[in-house]
């Protein structure tokens, strides 16, 4: 597959200041437990899913960091496991796109073939799409549709979850809210058709106050709560008993 050069406009916003994104994050507190509400708390199950693939965007660094959460129970690998799936391999880089590459880093599609090449048989979480809308609004010649399609084509029949995505007022041009409403609603479209596919509403979910400034990462407790809260998600959308819909009712909390 050849390589795409990732947008110019769209890499600085994406993949810069990682550190002061840091530094801001934990102002916030990292100790505390996960700012869930208590029917949230108590959604947890388990989930059909053994082993699971996570691709990811910088808004997923925060998940497995001991910077963002030095409490390792607080991470996703620790959520994950929780609802039984023991097995985990990650493919989370900043900027990282589906069809855009950044500093030499693989795509999520070549992350995705990768995997599959090596023989990973198991569940998918993907949380892409915040640079997806980025890159569409900046001018990509690859549309929403056929950027989850290249997913979905890769994966097979494998069950996957995605993980929509919201940004807040402050993010900058190609990261507006607007253009998040747009991917999030194209996978919900796409729903209608992969039967194995649902979609975790993260941005239902998510608090204002769990972002910091730049309206498109997380703080510490942000973080923690979007760990925990994919994993519940996970869980919901594969139960290990009985089935979640699929189709225009696959959206799941």
């Amino acid at each position: 597959m050849g390589r795409n050069v990732r947008l110019a406009g769209v890499n600085s916003v994406a993949a810069e200041g990682k550190d002061a994104r840091v530094e801001e994050a934990r102002a916030a507190g990292t100790e505390k437990p996960a700012p869930l509400t208590p029917a949230q708390a108590g959604a947890s199950t388990r989930s059909s899913c053994k082993a699971v693939a996570h691709i990811g965007d910088s808004t997923s660094e925060g998940l497995t960091s001991a910077e963002y959460l030095p409490n390792e129970n607080q991470r996703i690998e620790a959520q994950y496991a929780d609802v039984g799936a023991t097995e985990q391999v990650y493919g989370i880089a900043g900027a990282r796109s589906i069809v855009e590459t950044f500093e030499g880093e693989p795509n999520a599609q070549e992350v995705a073939e990768g995997w599959k090449a090596e023989g990973y048989k198991g569940c998918w979480v993907l949380a892409l799409g915040t640079n997806e809308a980025a890159d569409v609004a900046a001018g990509s010649n690859v549309g929403l549709r056929e950027r989850i399609e290249k997913m979905m084509n890769i994966i097979g029949d494998e069950p996957v979850l995605w993980v929509n995505v919201k940004t807040l007022p402050e993010a900058t041009e190609f990261y507006a809210e607007e253009g998040m409403k747009k991917w999030d609603k194209e996978l919900e479209t796409a729903c209608l058709r992969y039967p194995n596919m649902r979609i975790y509403n993260w941005a239902g979910d998510v608090k204002d106050a769990w972002f910091i400034s730049d309206g498109i990462h997380f703080t510490s407790p942000g973080y923690a709560a979007r760990a925990a809260l994919i994993a519940r998600a996970l869980a919901h959308a594969f139960p290990a008993k009985g089935t979640s819909p699929s189709g225009a009712r696959c959206v799941v909390s």
